[in-house]
């Protein structure tokens, strides 16, 4: 049973659906308007103010869509800090841990987001530390008011580096299973995910999220091996918090490793 809609969000619904119609496509798919109206009841996000944007045949929210949501919800406040342990600026390879409250008694919502050349698209590459806040920001915001689609700000992590002229290095051939993290990476994945009790498949929803990739297989060496030390470092320091965090996922039925 659907909820009813204020005279508000009504007339929100039909100012989207005759923007995306005219500026966007006349011919948009009942699936795409349907989806448009559903974002629209429930989070109340405007096309016309670049709350949400059409690409690759999905909407996406953008960061300003994300902060507006967060200001008519009287966001109690958010934190970000960078997690050095994670960071290398000589590779310009960052990661930030940034936590959404949402009133004064909330605990917290958290997000990770990271950024290095490999997994930016070339027009931002050079600011690949803001770039990481914001994909922590962004993910923190969604988890806290319940945006399952991811924000457009997090769709560089799909783009592929720039060629060079750079003579290619040698690497070993990758395995056919999509295990980017190679043998030694496996293993130690394997060995926390038995030492702390976790379960794989909470793991593995956890790392999709924080490398900002579709599945595991999208995912570079670098982020695998980046994702493994902060699993390690969060089951040491605070357990606890860590289930809390992998709790706030789906199930898969696939192992993570």
């Amino acid at each position: 049973m659907k909820l009813r809609c204020s005279k508000n969000q009504q007339s929100l619904i039909v100012e989207n659906v005759r923007f995306a119609k005219r500026f966007i496509s006349n011919n948009l798919p009942p699936v795409l308007l349907e989806q448009l109206r559903e974002l629209t009841r429930n989070f109340s996000l405007s096309l016309k103010c670049g709350d949400l944007l059409l690409l690759s045949g999905g909407w996406y929210v953008t960061h300003a869509g994300l902060i507006r949501l967060a200001k008519r919800c009287r966001c109690s406040g958010m934190e970000v800090q960078p997690a050095r342990q994670l960071s290398d600026h000589a590779t310009n390879r960052y990661a930030f841990r940034a936590t959404v409250y949402k009133s004064a008694r909330c605990r917290g919502f958290v997000g990770y987001g990271d950024a290095d050349p490999s997994n930016v698209s070339p027009l931002v590459h050079g600011a690949e530390m803001r770039v990481a806040e914001t994909r922590a920001v962004n993910r923190a915001l969604r988890k806290a008011y319940g945006i399952g689609i991811c924000s457009v700000e997090e769709i560089g992590s799909f783009a592929e580096p720039p060629q060079t002229n750079r003579e290619p290095k040698k690497v070993p051939p990758q395995p056919a299973d999509g295990n980017h993290g190679g043998p030694k990476v496996r293993d130690r994945l394997c060995q926390i995910i038995r030492q702390h009790q976790l379960d794989p498949g909470l793991v593995k929803a956890y790392a999709t999220d924080l490398c900002g990739v579709k599945t595991l297989r999208d995912a570079t060496r670098g982020q695998i091996e980046n994702f493994v030390k902060l699993l390690a470092n969060r089951a040491e320091e605070d357990r606890e918090a860590l289930l809390c965090q992998l709790n706030s996922y789906p199930l898969q039925k696939e192992g993570a490793a």
